[in-house]
């Protein structure tokens, strides 16, 4: 914490109280440096993880949702749930280090591709048949020949 009076980066606390609420801790400071007091708020970070949809629209993220897309591909899949929820939690990851928390449908559904494709082969092509939306069966076994391609090669 940079002392607000000299700047100095290093202090100590000396008193910490939670507010009635809960929801907030204060806490007293003394510059190591200056030796002057300052106080401190501390508060859980409540902005929500923002996903844009394809229409431009903006809702908050949902864990939930993106697990269930996963494990409907996954149906009948030889794939853990653990690994699943580890997908989830790289998702979220991504989210938290963009630093305006927002991530597009696209970014999430490539994201998810990737793994899925590195995880098992069936459950990629059910996922990206709805993520990426094939239109007709020629977009499907197009996607089918890429992939029989990336295996070969």
């Amino acid at each position: 914490m940079n002392c607000p009076f000299c700047g100095h980066k290093e202090d100590r606390v000396i008193d910490s109280r939670e507010s009635k609420e809960g929801d907030v801790i204060r806490r007293r400071r003394e510059c190591l440096q200056c030796g002057r007091r300052f106080t401190t708020y501390e508060r859980i970070d409540e902005v929500p993880y923002m996903v844009i949809k394809k229409d431009g629209r903006r809702e908050k993220f949902d864990r939930q949702k993106v697990l269930n897309g996963l494990l409907k591909a996954c149906e009948k899949r030889p794939v853990p749930m653990s690994k699943l929820a580890e997908i989830v939690d790289e998702v979220e990851g991504v989210l938290a280090d963009k630093p305006d928390r927002e991530i597009s449908t696209s970014e999430i559904g490539e994201l998810l591709t990737q793994r899925l494709l590195a995880l098992d082969k069936i459950a990629y092509v059910r996922f990206a048949s709805v993520y990426r939306d094939f239109q007709d069966v020629e977009a499907f076994f197009s996607e089918l020949k890429d992939l029989m391609k990336k295996k070969r090669g």
